[in-house]
């Protein structure tokens, strides 16, 4: 008789490994299934910077979580705190006056928990100093409630993960594309998957579906999100195309989550789709362009279009990226001078950043492609105009010296463009996952609409509904998966000690 596995889970992301690691740690025989190849396995994780946001008292939360306790910076850094209320206030920022939805809340409660716990499955943490922080008064000052990310960024998320559950004695087989879930008596029992050799199936006593949300279907894109979406660059894996979701639906599961909804964020006009799979995994995360809070962003029209220095970046770049995609011809340029040239995200270093450069705006202009000149001109003198020469430039802060006078305004950070060289830089939206999905029970079981579980199938990841709505605090995603994904991997070993 064909073995039975006692839960399987479908994709090998971040939430895919939590989910497993913590069916194993349950006793539970676990079989992960990636249709990638294992140098593209992970989903989105190994495309991700590794930043997970968490709730936490201090750095003696931070500590036992830290891959290097020996780092002299240790000594002259202001982690701050960033409590479950602040964590709170951040995620009704973007919910457009809901409440926090159920999902948010155990978002919310479990997020320090789940971070101590993979800390115990060998996942390391480093403080993101490059991208969080600024040096202040000879003090790294962390400023946006984002503290830590993996060692080695996704990839090593990723990597630490995988290592840990086959530590553990689970079992990953890659190139293995699930096609159908196995249903006897109204309850899921496995898996066919399509391999090199043809058609498999596998047994279980439990399912688990990890593997992402649609963002890599333009179909699904264009259908829920909109017609501008078809034209998004996809930052991450090609292969979540919504497959589980079809499969969960195909058996009655609730509809449930912001459909309208995704991660965005501003990216390269000119990379590759899919985070440019040429190069290195670690480097994908370099055609984002999200230092716009540093100088201003115009469209084909020459105009600005959103307040860049609204709110820290963290709470900006998400919708930012999808106020980009909508502008006349997708695009935009964000202008900088040499006062914020040192304070450019690596990204704008990168190898493979497309940007122009002239020594005056005059010059600079013209090369902005796409953009009517004369307009162009205009706007950046009315910006220069307006800012507010009396209040003092603190990246570190939100520091209030804005614009006066402009129909919209830039509300912190306002520098004049007035310091030669110029750079502008071509960008578009770009997509890293979607919000609508599934309902979950309180185990991680997959609800219908009347509220009755799909008996023997859960899911974690980008498929749980309910967790985001109409933005994104930077690093909720990946802490997001970890949580559901330990409790589904729970729910789901008990499931198969049950059946």
């Amino acid at each position: 008789m064909d073995k039975i596995w006692d839960v399987i889970v479908v994709g090998s992301g971040n939430a895919a490994l939590c989910a497993a690691l913590a069916a194993r740690a349950e006793g539970s025989s676990v079989l992960v299934v990636e249709k990638a190849p294992r140098a593209m396995a992970g989903g989105n994780t190994q495309y991700t910077a590794g930043a997970m946001r968490f709730a936490y008292n201090g750095i003696d939360d931070l500590m036992p979580l830290l891959a290097d306790l020996t780092d002299p910076r240790l000594e002259v850094t202001d982690f701050g705190s960033y409590t479950t209320q602040r964590f709170s206030d951040d995620l009704l920022g973007f919910n457009d006056g809901r409440p926090l939805s159920p999902e948010q809340q155990i978002l919310i409660d479990q997020s320090l928990e789940t971070m101590q716990w993979l800390g115990h499955q060998g996942v390391k943490f480093e403080p993101i100093y490059s991208r969080q922080s600024f040096l202040k008064d000879g003090r790294h000052v962390f400023w946006g409630g984002l503290t830590l990310a993996a060692a080695e960024e996704g990839v090593g998320l990723f990597e630490a993960e995988l290592a840990a559950l086959e530590e553990k004695g689970g079992e990953i087989r890659f190139e293995q594309a699930v096609t159908g879930l196995l249903v006897k008596d109204g309850c899921v029992t496995g898996v066919t998957v399509r391999n090199s050799t043809g058609e498999q199936v596998l047994h279980a006593r439990a399912v688990i579906l990890a593997c992402g949300g649609f963002e890599a279907s333009e179909e699904l894109r264009a259908k829920y999100i909109g017609p501008d979406w078809a034209k998004a660059k996809v930052r991450g894996t090609p292969h979540n195309t919504g497959d589980g979701l079809r499969m969960a639906f195909e058996l009655g599961a609730e509809m449930y989550g912001f459909y309208e909804g995704c991660h965005a964020t501003p990216m390269d006009l000119h990379m590759k789709d899919y985070g440019n799979l040429d190069i290195p995994h670690g480097e994908r995360k370099n055609y984002r362009k999200i230092s716009y809070f540093l100088g201003i962003m115009i469209n084909a029209d020459a105009v600005r279009f959103v307040d860049e220095g609204r709110d820290f970046r963290n709470y900006t770049y998400a919708q930012f990226g999808r106020a980009v995609l909508e502008q006349p011809g997708h695009f935009a340029w964000q202008i900088f001078d040499a006062k914020v040239d040192d304070l450019l995200y690596a990204e704008y270093r990168f190898h493979d950043a497309h940007y122009v450069q002239a020594d005056t705006l005059e010059d600079l202009i013209p090369k902005l492609e796409g953009v009517n000149p004369a307009g162009a001109r205009s706007t950046i003198e009315a910006y220069n105009q307006a800012v507010m020469d009396d209040v003092a430039f603190d990246p570190t802060i939100k520091d209030g010296k804005g614009t006066r006078g402009l129909e919209l305004p830039k509300s912190n950070w306002a520098q004049k463009l007035d310091t030669g060289p110029f750079k502008a830089y071509p960008v578009t939206g770009g997509i890293t996952f979607t919000y609508g999905g599934v309902k979950l029970g309180q185990e991680g079981q997959i609800l219908r609409p009347d509220g009755s579980a799909i008996d023997g199938l859960f899911a974690c990841g980008e498929m749980v509904g309910g967790v985001f709505y109409n933005g994104y605090p930077g690093g909720s995603g990946l802490t997001s998966g970890a949580v559901f994904g330990r409790i589904a991997g729970r729910g789901a070993a008990a499931q198969a000690k049950g059946a």
